[in-house]
């Protein structure tokens, strides 16, 4: 009887442990909606976003937020692999982005990507 309690409390643990990590990945996911609608609205001004290329574009961005932040919040990694890494995640979402805006908004799309890594860049030698 003994041994039948420690199983069930070591199945509570786990089961309390499962749902912190599954209210964790919860938070995580509502951080990076609140993340991507900072940047859709960001967006919107810049590229005179319609209402809904603004509804098209935040799950994009949604789900690239995540993928970003793991890559700077690495600290394994060099500048330089970081630097590849977004790269390759941008790459990913480029398309999707492509298709959602106009050639002029894209065009200013890659501008504003590109002047981000530069300050990203300049951040870090600054450091």
């Amino acid at each position: 009887m003994n041994g039948c309690k420690k199983l069930v409390a070591a199945l509570i643990f786990c089961l309390g442990f499962s749902i912190s990590g599954a209210r964790l990945a919860s938070a995580q996911d509502a951080g990076a909606k609140e993340q991507a609608a900072k940047k859709v609205e960001a967006l919107a001004k810049q590229l005179n976003l319609t209402a809904d290329q603004k509804q098209k574009l935040l799950p994009v961005l949604a789900d690239e937020a995540p993928k970003l932040k793991a890559v700077k919040d690495d600290t394994t990694s060099t500048g330089l692999q970081k630097l590849q890494k977004i790269r390759a995640i941008h790459a990913e979402t480029d398309p999707k982005v492509k298709a959602i805006l106009s050639p002029e908004q894209y065009e200013q799309w890659q501008t504003i990507r590109q002047q981000e890594i530069h300050d990203m860049i300049e951040k870090k030698r600054a450091q």
